[in-house]
């Protein structure tokens, strides 16, 4: 366990999750990471560090990844393992 200034902890692991799940999320629909960092308007580099965790993805991207991936962003990083997302 980490915790952050607020006094708050956190998994590393959890932390990982999102990395590993939209990775995954992307593979399963067969596409390459050139076609995600289109829709985010980002290069395939930075695409590929959101990935790798090497960098911090935005939370505007991420409501898009959760949109595009008809998801919650709870999902995305590993906060619950509903894939299915809330309710409007």
């Amino acid at each position: 366990m980490s915790s952050c200034k607020f006094g708050m902890t956190y998994n590393v692991f959890e932390v990982k999750a999102l990395y590993d799940r939209i990775r995954n999320l992307r593979e399963d629909a067969d596409l390459p990471q050139r076609k995600l960092a289109e829709l985010l308007k980002v290069t395939q580099t930075t695409y590929s560090r959101y990935e790798s965790g090497a960098l911090d993805i935005p939370v505007d991207a991420l409501i898009m990844l959760a949109k595009f991936y008809d998801t919650s962003i709870d999902y995305l990083v590993g906060l619950t393992d509903e894939k299915t997302p809330y309710a409007r």
